[in-house]
């Protein structure tokens, strides 16, 4: 028994001893320098100041902007029709040639009426018959040799043969298939001596000096197109070649499974470069503004739902820039560039890389402009030199200004005189 108290207490003197042991370890004081001298002397190798942090910054631009919204639609024919007979026949004629303009009321196709023309001859003949006894009753009764009924009946019978020689007339006409309006006529599909059934297809006739592209936006935009603004349209068909749409109608009702609007716009075709049928991509354009400042998408910093800019301000020194966190308002947006409503003016400078090196306003920095010549000695060894790229809205160079020009005259020349078939009617209200 005395043997166990024996090495508790042993154990116990031990984990006390070592526990001392290990405080003393971790706050023993520090041992002084071995020279006094030492300890006012700078370490080896200290640096001097530090350098201010290197950023890139861009000037803010006076640029044209276009506010517009892309989609996607299909071009047709200002008017198209199917020409169909009304009657049954068989073809005796075809005044016409696939692919031929025609003209309004040009007789295209001519059914075999002989029948018909022997009806009305016979109708014409009654009518001359009731027409001579109608004046020779008017001449009787006038002498009082007949009564007044007489002359009644014979005008109810020279009605009835007018009415004959209109219906035969008709009967006629409706043999006669004519162009309804200007325009062209496709790949006819009957020849001469085919019979045809009452409403079979002949012929197509499409007006194509101006054309409907009929697209789709969402609803959101259906405040803010209108008849009269103008759409750019390209085809894939034709590529490199724009052409010029002015919105004609905004359809009133709205699409309730893809809540969008309908909107048909005119393109002026009397060159003829454009069918019906064609796939369409169309820039709605909704305004322009001239004087638009943009700056590089790089520059905005976003924080707590607002949008922001360092922009660079004169330093303490006479040479050095320092920095000034400014609330922005962002407006438009086109591929690497954003435009800016509210918070800087034309020629202000914007931080565009190195904005995490910057914690707080009025921090002296110095801007590496790597797209000026020795900036290469700025740059990290080994990092691939910047391409320069002209900013949107940088007028074309001389050739290309030429190539432009050169290519709208020819267009210009193509297109027959005259007043634009898509301009929009006013009536009055």
């Amino acid at each position: 028994m005395a043997s166990k108290v024996i090495y508790t207490v042993v154990a116990a003197v031990g984990i006390a001893a070592a526990s001392g042991a290990a405080w003393w370890y971790q706050h023993k004081p520090r041992s002084e320098p071995a020279v006094e001298g030492q300890a006012s002397a700078p370490a080896a190798g200290a640096r001097g100041p530090a350098r201010p942090p290197a950023v890139e910054a861009a000037t803010v631009q006076l640029m044209r902007l276009v506010d517009d919204t892309q989609a996607v639609g299909s071009l047709r024919s200002r008017q198209g029709v199917v020409l169909r007979p009304e009657v049954s026949g068989r073809v005796a004629r075809l005044h016409f040639s696939d692919g031929q303009r025609v003209r309004k009321g040009q007789l295209l196709v001519q059914l075999d009426d002989r029948l018909p023309q022997a009806q009305l001859q016979q109708s014409q003949a009654e009518l001359s018959i009731a027409q001579a006894n109608h004046r020779r009753n008017q001449e009787l009764v006038a002498q009082n040799f007949i009564s007044q009924r007489s002359v009644d009946e014979s005008g109810a019978a020279l009605q009835v043969a007018q009415a004959k020689v209109a219906l035969a007339q008709a009967t006629v006409a409706r043999l006669r298939l004519v162009a309804p309006f200007d325009g062209v006529a496709g790949i006819r599909s009957v020849n001469v001596g085919d019979y045809l059934k009452d409403g079979a297809d002949i012929v197509n006739i499409e007006d194509m000096e101006a054309l409907y592209v009929d697209f789709r936006l969402p609803e959101r935009f259906q405040t803010r197109i209108k008849p009269g603004q103008q759409a750019d349209v390209a085809v894939d068909a034709l590529p490199g070649r724009p052409f010029q749409a002015l919105i004609q109608a905004v359809d009133p009702l709205v699409d309730a499974n893809a809540r969008s609007v309908g909107v048909r716009g005119c393109i002026d075709n009397r060159a003829l470069q454009l069918r019906p049928g064609m796939f369409a991509r169309v820039t709605a354009v909704f305004g322009v503004r001239e004087d638009a400042r943009v700056v590089p998408e790089e520059a905005i910093v976003p924080q707590g739902g607002r949008q922001y800019v360092i922009k660079l301000v004169e330093g303490p020194d006479q040479d050095s820039l320092a920095t000034r966190r400014v609330e922005v308002r962002l407006g438009l947006r086109m591929p690497g560039r954003v435009e800016v409503l509210l918070g800087l003016e034309p020629g202000d400078r914007v931080v565009t890389a190195g904005q995490q090196r910057v914690q707080r306003d009025d921090t002296v920095v110095r801007v590496v402009e790597l797209g000026r010549p020795g900036a290469a000695a700025s740059a990290p060894a080994g990092s691939p030199a910047p391409r320069a790229s002209a900013p949107a809205g940088t007028p074309a160079s001389p050739a290309s200004a030429a190539g432009g020009t050169a290519l709208a005259a020819a267009t210009a020349a193509r297109a027959p005189a005259g007043p634009n078939p898509c301009a929009i009617e006013r009536r009055p209200a």
